[in-house]
């Protein structure tokens, strides 16, 4: 599978947990993070507050959350052909007791 390098330039949040994700190539992408919450990085972003803090890092121009949380700018330009693979590994991703 071809993995291009793509830019996140700016994001809107439209609704809980999504988001209209624009990309360095014109195109946009919304996002409902939902199915992905969850494991020790993504699932403290089911707290709605924290998930609002998401911004985009000037460096890696992409997506980031103060928790260290953070998504492959080409998984999120490409996220409708993943969604079901992400999907299935969250599942199994569990959170890890301190």
């Amino acid at each position: 599978m071809k993995h291009g390098i793509f830019r996140v330039t700016t994001f809107d949040i439209v609704a809980p947990f999504i988001l209209n994700v624009r990309f360095d190539d014109g195109t946009q992408q919304r996002i409902d993070f939902r199915p992905v919450l969850a494991g020790e990085l993504y699932g403290p972003l089911v707290d709605l507050e924290l998930f609002e803090k998401v911004s985009i890092d000037r460096e890696t121009q992409t997506l980031v959350w103060p928790n260290g949380a953070d998504f492959d700018p080409a998984t999120l330009h490409d996220w409708p052909k993943l969604i079901e693979r992400m999907t299935a590994a969250a599942g199994k991703w569990e959170v890890v007791p301190a």
